[in-house]
This record gives structure tokens, C-alpha cells and sequence, in this order.
């Protein structure tokens, strides 16, 4: 069977907000997918928007994936991620962007970001993300000037879920903004795991969405000849 890569694009911002709240990527939402992905035999490498380490948040030692994670070779290899306008995705068969508050610094805004999605969704690659992940989106135009989220079912970390946990160091609600661009947006109860699948577009809610969006990821790798 032919190997399937994936490349999860990281956030290199370690603060946010007014209060510069210490954040990064959110720990097991790298952890879990990671896990799910590898126990399948998919390779995973590593970018992120100026390279190098990214920071984390969120970690918990006494999850036995994200310590197995911490103690594996892929976290070493992590720490040296590639700079994203170096990387072509098109070298992938999809990629992925965890969450943590990080992203929403960085990865909102980023142009390389932008233009890294919308080359691989043009590319017919699988493009994913799970929580604040999915903010990657946003502003990501067609070639015809629609909006890729327009239309399209997906989810992320719900309004209801930030008003009881950064609502005052995010720059803007990201339920809202996906639903302004026009996406199909649904949740579920907050801190509970919801997976929507449209397509060759996979979202997930929260940090418990983790491994669902691992192995929706290797299902759709699966089905990738």
C-alpha cells in the first residue's frame, strides 16, 4: 500500500490578547490525531508559518497519548518544523490544522496560510483542521471569488464554548465569522466531541474531537488512490 503524508500546520504564536495569555497549539489535539494517524501508518511532517518550535498549551501528563506523544520521536521532529512558504502541500495528501487560542494570532491572518489552503483544496486534497483550527479558513477565496467555507458544512470551538473560556483574549468569535462567510455551521454541547465530514473537508469542534478528526482523516487517506 502506497504511504499517505499529511502535514499538520502549526501556529507560531505564544500569547494573545490584552492580557497576552500564554497559548500556542493546544496540546492533544496534535496528540490525538497523531496517534490515530500513525497507528495507520500515515507519515506525518510539520510546518508552521515562520518554522522552528511551535509553542503549546494544554498539555496533560496524565493522558497516556499526549505523554507517548511528548516522549516520541514525532515531537522532536516538531520542534524543527518547516517554514509554510517553503513546503508545497501538493507534495501531501492532506493537510491539518490543531487548535489552541495560537492559531487565532497567527494562522487567521497569515498569507502563506491562505494561500497554502486554497492550493491544496484546488489540488483536490483532503484539508482539515479541529477547533480554533479551522479559523485557517477564513478569507481563503475560490478562484471564482466564493468564499471556501460558502455552502459547506463544517464546525469548530463554539461561541458557547469561548464565552467560558477566552472570550476576552480572542480578537473575534470564530463560530460567527465562519457563519458570516456563509459555512454550514453546527455544534454540538460544549466539550463534546462532534466530527462533520463534507467532502474533501473535515472539521472538528473541540480538543475531545481529536481522534474522530484522526480517523476520519485516515478513512478519507484510505479512500485516496
Amino acid at each position: 500500500m502506497t504511504v499517505k503524508h499529511v502535514l499538520f500546520v502549526l501556529t507560531n504564536a505564544a500569547e494573545i490578547g490584552p492580557n497576552k495569555r500564554p497559548t500556542g497549539y493546544f496540546y492533544p489535539e496534535v496528540a490525538h490525531p497523531f496517534e490515530v494517524l500513525d497507528r495507520a501508518g500515515v507519515a506525518i511532517e510539520y510546518a508552521s508559518p515562520r518554522g522552528g518550535n511551535p509553542p503549546f498549551d494544554g498539555y496533560d501528563d496524565h493522558d497516556p497519548v499526549q505523554r507517548a506523544f511528548s516522549q516520541s520521536q514525532a515531537v522532536r521532529r516538531m520542534a524543527h518544523s518547516r517554514k509554510l512558504s517553503e513546503v508545497d502541500v501538493l507534495d501531501y495528501d492532506a493537510i491539518f490544522f490543531p487548535g489552541g487560542l495560537g492559531p487565532m494570532v497567527d494562522i487567521a491572518n497569515d498569507p502563506d496560510v491562505k494561500r497554502a489552503v486554497l492550493r491544496a483544496w484546488n489540488g483536490g486534497k483532503i484539508v482539515s483542521a479541529v477547533c480554533h483550527g479551522p479559523v485557517a479558513f477564513l478569507g481563503v477565496n475560490l478562484d471564482d471569488g466564493t468564499p471556501l467555507v460558502k455552502g459547506r458544512r463544517l464546525t469548530s470551538f463554539s461561541r458557547a464554548e469561548e464565552e467560558g473560556y477566552a472570550m476576552a483574549d480572542v480578537p473575534f468569535m470564530l463560530e460567527d465569522a465562519l457563519r458570516e462567510a456563509g459555512a454550514e455551521y453546527s455544534s454540538a454541547a460544549p466539550w463534546q466531541s462532534k466530527l462533520v465530514v463534507d467532502g474533501r473537508l473535515i472539521t472538528g469542534q473541540n480538543p475531545a474531537s481529536g481522534t474522530a478528526v484522526g480517523e476520519a482523516l485516515v478513512a478519507a487517506l484510505q479512500g485516496v488512490k
